[in-house]
């Protein structure tokens, strides 16, 4: 599996993204298909994601109301809208597939393939 993430960018608070994730590749139907980010000086952490068959989808608390996962089979791609950005949400933003485990979704971990990251900036 390849992951290719793309759509970060610079954009002022309040604003909103949509970032892309590319997948090629076989997915196996009880993985996960997830968007981490990761600030400066701190860990990787998990914002949302989404079973590649069954279409379930987890957020983190910080992010639930503004982003928004998606996916297109047909392409495939998976998606993150963001909306409503803060500075917080400052860091680079990477795709990942695992995390076949529900209760594993959220622990990085869990995640056999990772993409190469896209930076978002958020100004105050």
């Amino acid at each position: 599996v390849q992951l290719q993430a793309s759509g970060g960018g610079l954009v002022q608070a309040g604003g909103s993204l949509r970032l892309s994730c590319a997948i090629s590749g076989r997915i196996p139907s009880n993985y996960a298909v997830t968007w981490f980010r990761q600030a400066p000086g701190k860990e990787r952490e998990f914002v949302a994601g989404i079973r590649w068959s069954a279409r379930h989808t987890y957020y983190a608390n910080s992010v639930k109301g503004r982003f928004t996962i998606s996916r297109d089979n047909a392409k495939p791609t998976v998606y993150l809208q963001m909306s409503s950005l803060e500075p917080e949400d400052t860091a680079v933003y990477y795709c990942a597939v695992g995390g076949n485990i529900l209760s594993t979704i959220r622990l990085v971990s869990a995640y056999n393939y990772w993409g190469q990251g896209t930076l978002v900036t958020v100004s105050s």
